[in-house]
């Protein structure tokens, strides 16, 4: 039997690896810990993706944008605490298949990528 594709958790768009012990239930595991199935995205967290979304549709097609314009944009000046769910938003969006997480001008994988990462519209 070959292992089930990976999928991304609904909160920070993490890649969740296939585990054995998983092999009943892998349908309905959405979740890659028990932090993330106690904090699902919010009001916030939509705000962040569609900001991300905007911030996008303004500039050119091929035109990249920091996640921290999003964080800036919905936080004001509290917009630090808001980076790492601004990272999570552009991993969610990764998975639905809108955008793109680049690193170097090259596509990284946003579940393993450290550093600065800038974040396009896919395809």
């Amino acid at each position: 039997m070959s292992t089930p594709a990976p999928k991304a958790c609904a909160t920070c768009g993490r890649t969740i690896e296939w585990r054995k012990k998983w092999e009943r239930d892998w349908e309905s595991v959405r979740y890659c810990s028990d932090r993330c199935r106690a904090h699902k995205p919010g009001r916030t967290d939509r705000a962040l993706e569609q900001s991300l979304r905007d911030l996008l549709a303004a500039r050119a097609r091929t035109a990249t944008v920091c996640p921290s314009e999003a964080a800036r944009a919905v936080g004001g000046d509290d917009w630090r605490d808001l980076m790492e769910p601004a990272r999570a938003a552009a991993r969610r969006l990764v998975a639905a298949g809108e955008v793109e997480i680049t690193q170097g001008g090259r596509v990284v994988d946003g579940s393993t990528a450290k550093g600065p990462i800038r974040v396009r519209r896919a395809g």
